[in-house]
């Protein structure tokens, strides 16, 4: 099945970053939105209370849920911001590799921030994404 996204990388930016600088879809996708995917239990509880990992896991679980009811997958991602509740890099950097462990060679255009608080109890992370596909 063909794809919408194109993931673009230059040479003249370093190759530190672990994701593609940039992305593009071509006009005739369909922009997908997704609200910022949280790491709650179907019972509504948040998933791996203090664990950064164990938290980032269950966001992009709940995300890859979103995607499929949209009609998408995380091949389909153009972009994410990933929300760390920490000052600390280290903290960041757990979140961080789970997302980029999940998402593979299809390493999109990412935004890691750390931020004072989150909506849930108990929660460190959240993911938000915007996806595009090619209806068929």
């Amino acid at each position: 099945m063909p794809r919408a996204v194109t993931l673009i990388r230059s040479a003249a930016l370093s190759d530190v970053a672990e994701y593609a600088y940039a992305a593009t879809a071509p006009a005739e996708s369909r922009l997908i939105f997704l609200a910022g995917a949280c790491p709650l239990n179907d019972d509504g509880s948040t998933a791996a209370a203090g664990d950064y990992a164990g938290q980032a896991l269950k966001a992009v679980e709940n995300m890859e849920v979103a995607l499929r009811a949209a009609g998408a997958s995380l091949q389909d991602v153009i972009s994410t911001r990933v929300l760390v509740a920490s000052s600390r890099q280290e903290d960041l950097v757990a979140a961080w590799q789970v997302v980029r462990d999940t998402f593979g060679d299809h390493d999109v255009p990412s935004t890691l921030m750390g931020v004072t608080v989150l909506g849930y109890k108990d929660q460190l992370v959240e993911i938000e994404a915007v996806a595009a596909v090619l209806d068929a």
